[in-house]
């Protein structure tokens, strides 16, 4: 359906749920700017990709939130894990190219 024969309401709502959409993409980005940061630092300190302790903090963090917020905090905690997930890949790839950039200067 174009856009001239959609609703005035509809067509505003979508353009707020593109605006939202493209917030989400800016604030993920920066998101893993600074879990990139993160897992440089692990790896320089020869720490482990994942932190159980601190993952299990943020999902009661981030269920409470979701909560307060009126959004369903399994959907909160998933979000979560997936992006959890994620970061912990970046984090071992980070690691592994540090510990082969430490063997090649050995």
């Amino acid at each position: 359906m174009s856009e001239q024969l959609l609703p005035v309401e509809l067509s505003r709502l979508r353009r707020s749920i593109d605006n939202i959409d493209a917030a989400l993409i800016h604030l993920l980005a920066e998101r893993f700017k600074a879990t990139q940061q993160v897992g440089i630092l692990k790896a320089e300190r020869g720490l482990p990709a994942s932190d159980p302790a601190r993952e299990a903090e943020q999902v009661a963090r981030l269920r409470s939130l979701a909560h307060e917020s009126d959004l369903d905090p399994e959907f909160a905690e998933k979000f979560l894990a997936f992006l959890v997930e994620e970061v912990i890949r970046h984090h071992v790839a980070i690691a592994e190219g540090t510990a082969a950039r430490e063997a090649d200067e050995a």
